[in-house]
């Protein structure tokens, strides 16, 4: 059996990896690392995200470049990985006419586990997320949210080295996708699990990873630490004004200040290198607006997002 990576090591790697789909680029020479830990592949519908995760499966055969996963060469051993991953696919595949015990349990013994150890242990993860009391009923009976965690039961069953979550919350009411998430942390935190969370939502991301790589159009727009990406940036103050908004965003802009938000709403402005709130009051008095809120603010992960995929 191939020994697990090394801590430090990379749990996936891609070397300018290339996806395509007829005329469309799905993926276009990327280039990202996937430390240990829990790591948010963070973009908008359309991205690329389900492309990667499904290319790092050797379900999808690229065009160009190469990946690594658990230290495995994807193209040379694509079932010695798939035994060792925990794959949570963004659409529903569940078994008609099965009880979720039993579907779990299946899900186990096709991953290699024996028949007794894949029951004992559907038993235990159902219990985990939460399913434990509806564990008997057929699946056809779920809500949107159960569905959701029955496919996170059997990305468990078998105890993988790396779990793939995509689109985790999808569907699920706002208490639904709190407890989901709550479990993506305890995974990642009590139980030391390494796992790449793919979503368009930056709320789930910054609730439960560390690291992020953000994909935009096929392409890396930014990868690191989340913390290290916030910092460094321009100081941040949240504005609102009353009075010609649009003219003293203008206004704003000609000086090198930049304004996320617009209207009677809260609008973010980042201020270049020795700009403070002094230069902000200047700029309404020379534009006859009045400040109605002025206070710092500190840089958010979508900040970091609008920046890497040049929005507005």
């Amino acid at each position: 059996m191939t020994a697990p990576a090394p801590d430090s090591a990379p749990v996936a790697r891609l070397d300018g990896v290339s996806v395509q789909y007829g005329e469309q680029a799905a993926l276009r020479d990327v280039a990202a690392t996937f430390p240990p830990g829990a790591v948010g592949l963070l973009g908008p519908n359309g991205a690329g995200k389900s492309t990667l995760l499904k290319a790092l499966l050797g379900f999808v055969t690229p065009t160009a470049g190469r990946m690594q996963v658990l230290g495995l060469d994807v193209a040379a051993s694509p079932m010695q990985i798939r035994a060792r991953l925990g794959y949570m696919p963004e659409s529903d595949g569940h078994v008609p006419g099965m009880n979720a015990v039993s579907f779990v349990a299946y899900c186990g013994q096709l991953a290699g586990l024996p028949r007794s150890d894949a029951m004992q242990r559907a038993h235990e993860v159902l219990y985990y997320v939460g399913l434990g009391e509806a564990r008997y009923r057929n699946l056809e009976t779920y809500s949107t949210g159960m569905k959701q965690r029955i496919k996170l039961a059997q990305a468990l069953v078998h105890d993988p080295d790396l779990l793939f979550l995509d689109e985790p919350t999808n569907g699920m009411d706002p208490k639904g996708r709190d407890e989901m998430l709550a479990l993506v942390r305890d995974l990642a935190t009590r139980k030391g699990v390494n796992l790449i969370l793919s979503s368009h939502l930056l709320p789930d991301v910054e609730a439960t990873c560390a690291q992020v790589i953000v994909l935009y159009r096929g392409a890396v727009a930014a990868q690191g630490a989340i913390a290290d990406l916030k910092t460094g940036r321009r100081e941040v103050f949240e504005l609102r004004v009353k009075g010609d908004v649009d003219a003293f965003i203008r206004g704003l802009e000609a000086d090198g200040v930049e304004c996320r938000g617009s209207g009677e709403e809260v609008m973010r402005v980042f201020v270049k290198p020795g700009q403070g709130p002094r230069d902000l009051f200047a700029a309404a008095v020379r534009h006859e607006v009045q400040v109605r809120h002025l206070r710092p603010s500190v840089p958010t992960l979508e900040d970091v997002f609008a920046e890497a995929v040049g929005e507005e």
